[in-house]
């Protein structure tokens, strides 16, 4: 059984109330927040911060771990983990591409307006937004729909 962990980090902006969001086109396709692959040996928190340097020319500090996203695969049984952050205490100027993708401010009402949104996204947004919700979980299966639960 394999597990993957990785993270996704909500940048938010207090003056301005704006969020970075990314547009991949290496990974995988769509928008999402900023974040990527834990690195062996490295803290959760650590690869975060690292990863939003990486893929925003932002230094991010004190992120606040507010949830995860988790899919598990009903018959491979293999885990991937997403270990989800906000930060809104940040230094840096916002990059407009990485090697990922296209790098943004948008307003966080104005996500839902965009069409090339990655797959499910806006289904994983409350572990970022509500603090009532710890987790996102998701079975899944080659040719089956997901099935998002909120714990």
């Amino acid at each position: 059984m394999e597990t993957v962990l990785t993270n996704m980090v909500m940048i938010r902006d207090k003056k301005s109330g704006k969020v970075v969001v990314q547009i991949r086109e290496k990974s995988w396709n769509g928008m999402s927040f900023p974040g990527g692959h834990v690195e062996p040996g490295e803290s959760f928190t650590d690869s975060a911060v690292r990863e939003v340097y990486e893929e925003t020319g932002l230094l991010i500090k004190n992120p606040k771990l507010c949830g995860m996203i988790h899919w598990s695969n009903r018959k491979t049984f293999e885990r991937y983990l997403v270990f989800c952050y906000r930060a809104d205490d940040f230094t840096g100027e916002l990059l407009e591409r990485t090697e990922e993708g296209r790098v943004m401010w948008i307003d966080y009402g104005d996500i839902f307006k965009y069409p090339d949104l990655a797959s499910d996204f806006d289904k994983y947004l409350p572990v970022f937004t509500d603090d009532s919700v710890n987790e996102a979980f998701g079975l899944w299966e080659e040719g089956a729909p997901m099935v998002i639960e909120y714990k």
